[in-house]
């Protein structure tokens, strides 16, 4: 009995795969050795089995399942016998026979059923069989490359010769068998979603080996059908004399900006499928509008074609990898498509197939896409620089003085999330976690330390910063650049609290406190301003209701300050981590506020989780304050400042809203869904709360009847 450990943990991947499975069960694979292999079921236990699920980023395996039930694999058998002890964080450092020792059959083909429930912050691969890298023909590299050495500084580039990279040379490709369908594939593979005939001048290139003939639904020009090398003419041409050129049509986000004005001209119409919880430009759960409402699609049978029309319909090319179990975030609201079958030639993922019968999906299995997109180069003009990490860093900007383009950085004057979270992004390195007005601690050059920007202002969706509004070449900075420079943080992952209507609609009702009840909340402001004048005598009437704010996200959310910095309470005897981390509105259906309301987290704990994650944060003995991924905190309604105070409120139809972490002082994958509104009917005597929802839920149409805020990402701008 031997452990392969070594060999395999340097190049270690595991899948789940077969017919008829959800994406939490299937036939065990290894890739080992550039193959995918299977595991043979002499001595697999359950063991073993949670070694597998654990290793995929489950929390526990269920079960697991001999003789090929999910079907017959193919390739190696690279593992048999295992003797797994289920400590071991990989298979491979399970003793067994050998890595490829083995006297089995596929007939032995070994599966496992994990559980639904994900490991909190595990970082994924993909493993879906749906690699460029695990293609049968192998492609070093392609390009477009400008046909005039004038167009070769446009960004991006749209037009030119497709060359492939072969033994280390570019090569040029014979227009041998090629058709639009074949530029099609190419124009996707570099983010764009069309392509227009062109046709080349005379050229005498180095020819690549192969005549290239797609379908036109690849995702990559490698999982084309390749013919013949063409045969060349003595002066070094293919027969028909020309290489092959493309002409693509970049999407509407990556449009020349002259058209900018006239797309704007015109309203447009509601998007039937949507990205949410992505940290880039391009990837995300994917989201389709049914009904009015939006939902999300289950996994199963999820690929790269169904992918692939997600992603042109956007405005992105084809995708690079369809992603299955809630990999970038869990959705809400129903899941509208299950079993979706895409020919790849639709212009909508909702005129493919699905099945219209299959029942039982959760947000666990929520389907998500990554997809191509254009090189626009933003990454070339921002850095970070003297961090600890290629993660962090003050924030430099590459921007033109003088006639020349310099190194500098960037004004710290009202520096925040939205703003560290549009670097992060253009930089590809996620979310950001945490936003610095100071970066002393982290000296750059000192030659960009002078201010090249200033007055920053991002909406966070921006895909770069110079998108955002600033001031242009007339700066204004007082705190100076260098050790007074804006910094940011970033992170893979990030948390996403989501409330839950359906617990403010049931528990909402009113009480009439005497003030003499309310001192404390009268000392943090939770009372109308009126109170101010009220005898202790009098009564105040309060909207009280429960909230119950779930952690969607894939990592834990925790205060901005630190427990050093947390504000006593003498009053109530407790700490705030964050002084406002919910507002409470009423506003009338003109979209006037009339009532208002806000609560502090004196307490951001753990009140219950999913089952089989464990409670990390609770508030008795001054410990660690924080929401786990896959719980949540629940503000009872009968604690104080859990209210609106509506005592001078008039009989009416009003919009109830709440917004959670309004001002963005912890960094979220997704602040839309951070509001939540219902309409609230009161007589003078009761109170009514219905059609409660969360923000982004519905179309905009209808959400358009609901007056007050859209989504937290206008609060403060």
């Amino acid at each position: 009995m031997v452990c392969v450990c070594r060999p395999l943990c340097a190049r270690k991947k595991l899948r789940l795969a077969g017919d008829k499975r959800k994406h939490n069960e299937g036939r065990v694979e290894v890739f080992y050795n550039a193959a995918w292999g299977t595991v043979c079921d002499d001595d697999f236990n359950i063991h073993a089995a949670q070694v597998v699920c654990r290793e995929l980023g489950y929390l526990e395996a269920i079960s697991w399942s001999p003789s090929s039930k999910y079907g017959k694999g193919e390739g190696p058998i690279w593992f048999d016998n295992l003797r797994c002890t289920g400590k071991e964080k990989t298979l491979a450092q399970c003793p067994s026979n050998g890595i490829g020792v083995s006297d089995c059959k596929h007939s032995e083909d070994v599966g496992v059923v994990c559980s639904d429930k994900r490991i909190p912050g595990f970082k994924f691969v993909n493993t879906m069989p749906n690699h460029v890298e695990s293609l049968d023909i192998q492609v070093e590299d392609v390009r477009i490359r400008a046909i005039l050495s004038s167009y070769r500084k446009r960004i991006p580039v749209t037009e030119g010769y497709v060359e492939v990279k072969d033994g280390g040379k570019w090569k040029q490709i014979c227009n041998t068998e090629w058709t639009q369908s074949s530029a099609r594939v190419i124009c996707g593979m570099f983010g764009f979603p069309g392509e227009r005939k062109m046709f080349a001048r005379r050229k005498r290139p180095t020819y690549w080996d192969y005549a290239v003939n797609c379908t036109g639904n690849e995702a990559h020009l490698s999982s084309c059908k390749l013919g013949q090398a063409p045969s060349t003419k003595s002066n070094g041409t293919c027969p028909e004399g020309l290489p092959v050129v493309v002409s693509c049509v970049p999407g509407r986000d990556f449009a020349p900006t002259p058209m900018t004005g006239f797309r704007k001209a015109f309203r447009q119409e509601q998007p039937l499928v949507r990205l949410r919880g992505g940290a880039i430009v391009g990837e995300g759960r994917v989201e389709v509008l049914k009904n009015g409402e939006w939902g999300t699609i289950c996994d199963d049978k999820w690929n790269l074609l169904s992918a692939t029309v997600v992603c042109r319909e956007l405005g992105f090319g084809t995708a690079k990898e369809a992603l299955s179990g809630g990999r970038l975030g869990q959705g809400m609201g129903p899941v509208h498509m299950n079993e979706v079958a895409c020919s790849g030639f639709e212009k909508s993922v909702t005129e493919c197939f699905f099945n219209k019968e299959a029942l039982g999906c959760s947000h666990e299995e929520d389907a998500a896409v990554r997809c191509n997109v254009p090189a626009m180069g933003f990454q070339q003009s921002l850095r970070l620089s003297g961090g600890r990490s290629p993660f962090e860093g003050r924030v430099e900007v590459l921007a033109e003085r003088n006639g020349s383009l310099v190194w500098g950085t960037v004004c710290s004057d009202g520096w925040g999330t939205m703003e560290a979270m549009v670097v992060c992004r253009q930089l590809g390195l996620g979310f950001a976690s945490n936003v610095f007005q100071e970066t002393w601690y982290w000296p750059g050059q000192v030659s960009a330390d002078p201010v090249v920007m200033s007055g920053v202002r991002c909406s966070g969706t921006e895909m770069s910063l110079s998108h955002c509004l600033h001031h242009g070449a007339h700066l204004s900075c007082a705190k100076g650049g260098g050790r007074n420079a804006a910094g940011v943080a970033c992170s893979e992952t990030a948390p996403d609290l989501v409330l839950n209507p359906q617990v403010v609609e049931q528990t909402t009702y009113m009480e009439d406190r005497p003030m003499f009840m309310l001192h404390c909340a009268y000392e943090e402001n939770c009372l109308s301003s009126t109170s101010s004048q009220a005898p202790a005598n009098s009564y105040r009437r309060l909207l009280r209701f429960s909230s119950q704010i779930h952690n969607n996200g894939h990592s834990d959310f925790r205060p901005k300050a630190g427990r050093h910095s947390w504000v006593w309470h003498d009053c109530h005897r407790h700490y705030h981590s964050m002084e406002v981390f919910t507002l409470y509105d009423l506003v009338t259906l003109n979209g006037t506020k009339v009532a208002e309301g806000h609560k502090a987290s004196f307490c951001l704990e753990d009140s219950e989780c999913d089952e089989g994650i464990e409670k990390r944060y609770e508030c008795a003995n001054f410990g660690e304050q924080g929401i786990t991924v896959g719980c949540w905190d629940t503000y009872r309604h009968d604690i104080d400042c859990q209210w609106i105070d509506i005592t001078e409120l008039k009989p009416g139809d009003y919009i109830f809203q709440i917004v959670i972490n309004p001002n963005y002082e912890v960094p979220e994958s997704d602040y839309s869904n951070n509001i939540m509104k219902c309409r609230c009917r009161y007589d003078g005597h009761r109170v009514w709360m219905y059609s409660c929802h969360n923000g982004g839920s519905l179309s905009t149409e209808t959400e358009e009847t609901f007056p007050g805020l859209l989504n937290n990402q206008v609060t403060h701008r």
